[in-house]
């Protein structure tokens, strides 16, 4: 109920915001993967490459910071489902201008986890911010976007 209505899933037939209920949909292996980058200053990437970053490892914090993010997509993006994640791997690898972060997040589950991955990226993104702000306070975070995503009704996808 709902969707026929309005034609949009996630409003009921008053226009209200609501869940999709996804308990009719098979349970299927699904992933998803994701992009982002931050942009940093020579001497940011520099501090990095050094290893001299004052408050401590920043790669590491940031790689943790992603898989937590994943396990609290649900708490942070409204009416995403809480899912199970059977697997969330965040790389991260520091280029002349930046870092570049990838997620990929799997499950076997009734919905995708193209959020969960999208909010890895965001916050591994984040906690770098937050380690290297002192040495550079205009660090930018961009490109967040999902990659490829597999599983359920539409199978593979990936951006051309």
């Amino acid at each position: 109920m709902g969707s026929e209505f309005t034609g949009f899933t996630h409003l009921d037939e008053s226009g209200a915001a609501r869940m999709v209920d996804v308990s009719a949909k098979n349970v299927s292996a699904r992933t998803a993967t994701a992009t982002g980058f931050v942009r940093l200053s020579e001497e940011c990437v520099a501090a990095l490459r050094a290893g001299d970053v004052p408050k401590g490892d920043a790669l590491s914090v940031a790689r943790i910071a992603g898989i937590m993010g994943a396990k609290r997509t649900p708490d942070l993006v409204p009416l995403c489902h809480p899912i199970a994640l059977h697997g969330v791997a965040v790389e991260l690898a520091v280029q002349d201008t930046g870092v570049a972060i990838e997620a990929r997040v799997r499950t076997a589950d009734r919905t995708g986890v193209e959020m969960e991955a999208l909010t890895s990226v965001t916050v591994a993104a984040l906690a770098l911010i937050d380690m290297v702000k002192a040495i550079d306070p205009a660090a930018t975070v961009t490109d967040v976007r999902v990659e490829e995503k597999t599983g359920g009704k539409t199978g593979v996808w990936r951006r051309s």
